[in-house]
């Protein structure tokens, strides 16, 4: 007999994979694959929730302890970041630059073609995760602390996290900020 908290398990870990295919196979501007993308398992999430917490204390922000909170109803975490990889245009601008050579020699701004990418690449793992009928939230809270505490590799310069649950009812969702 296999029991629902078995299957849950089982089955949130298979949507995370299908949404980082989702997201690896998302469009990329000129092609340019600047994506990263990973997974946290139910065993590492109360190490990161533990992160989430000290960064509240140091930054009294109440959108680290609540996401930190609602982390731990999470069965898996998919983590997706953007390197920022500019792509050699001779006309964009979108990043405030004039071109990317004058970006680049800058060192400063992120690539926009490579952030849209990314909410791209996000929108399309979230899609998978309707589709399978998986309770989500974007939370920008997660990517910061993994980046703050130098847990992702130091070339991704932005990152969101999306927790998955399967329960009566959207456990990240009518949470009350103070």
């Amino acid at each position: 007999m296999m029991l629902e908290q078995e299957i849950r398990e089982a089955e949130l870990l298979e949507v995370a994979r299908a949404m980082v295919i989702a997201a690896r196979t998302a469009p990329k501007g000129k092609g340019v694959d600047n994506l990263f993308a990973c997974i946290i398992t139910k065993a590492e999430i109360q190490g990161l929730h533990d992160r989430m917490l000290e960064l509240f204390k140091q930054t009294d922000g109440p959108v680290f302890m609540i996401n930190g909170e609602d982390i731990l109803k999470a069965e898996c975490i998919v983590v997706l970041g953007a390197r920022d990889m500019p792509l050699g245009l001779k006309q964009c601008g979108f990043c405030g630059f004039a071109d990317c050579r004058e970006k680049e020699q800058s060192g400063k701004g992120r690539c926009a073609i490579s952030m849209n990418d990314l909410g791209i690449a996000i929108g399309s793992a979230v899609a998978v995760a309707a589709d399978r009928r998986v309770d989500t939230r974007i939370m920008y809270s997660i990517g910061y602390a993994m980046l703050h505490f130098g847990m992702l590799p130091p070339d991704v310069v932005v990152a969101h996290g999306i927790p998955l649950s399967a329960s009566s009812k959207n456990p990240f969702f009518d949470r009350v900020f103070k």
